[in-house]
């Protein structure tokens, strides 16, 4: 299978999605919703095995990602659960924690789409 870098694109207008969901419930334009946090059913996720996983599920960086990704889903959940218990200010000084697993995963997505094209 041959990614191109429009199927990488995909991936990171995705995870903006994710972090622009989470920011609007933390501060109180939505209700989470409980398959924002789940890796099947994240947008993000649902990539993640619709196109990596069957292309690269076998390299190191596609195990990461996924890794990532689900560190990234699980401080989005918790910040809401402080929200939840009313820590509002501390979740969302808490979407830095978001970021870094964002960047983390934008340096594997990078490193896979290299793979990509050099294929």
């Amino acid at each position: 299978m041959n990614l191109s870098n429009l199927d990488f694109q995909q991936a990171r207008i995705k995870q903006v999605l994710f972090k622009s969901r989470l920011r609007s419930v933390l501060y109180g334009v939505r209700e989470a919703d409980p398959a924002l946090f789940s890796l099947r059913d994240n947008p993000l996720g649902q990539w993640f095995d619709a196109v990596i996983r069957p292309a690269y599920g076998s390299r190191p960086e596609a195990y990461e990602l996924e890794r990532a990704l689900q560190r990234m889903l699980d401080t989005g959940q918790d910040l809401v659960k402080q929200y939840r218990r009313g820590q509002i200010e501390e979740a969302r000084a808490g979407l830095d924690r978001v970021d870094a697993h964002a960047a983390r995963i934008e340096n594997l997505l990078l490193t896979l789409e290299q793979a990509a094209t050099a294929a």
